[in-house]
């Protein structure tokens, strides 16, 4: 997927630092912006955030 959407979309590439930049790019909007079916529709830090929630707000067993 990263390959097809940023690598051989936006190539040819002029530097390594480009690349890396392009790549951080890409990994903040696959977790913040792109929504995913099997989460419900909800981008990966949205349902993290959540999941953590539910866990701390579970009563502890003893």
């Amino acid at each position: 997927l990263f390959k097809a959407e940023v690598i051989r979309r936006k190539g040819p590439w002029k530097s390594i630092e480009a690349v890396e930049l392009a790549t951080l790019d890409w990994v903040h909007w696959f977790n913040h912006h792109r929504l995913l079916e099997p989460i419900g529709y909800v981008p990966p830090a949205e349902y993290e955030q959540a999941y953590y929630r539910r866990q701390e707000e579970q009563p502890q067993a003893a």
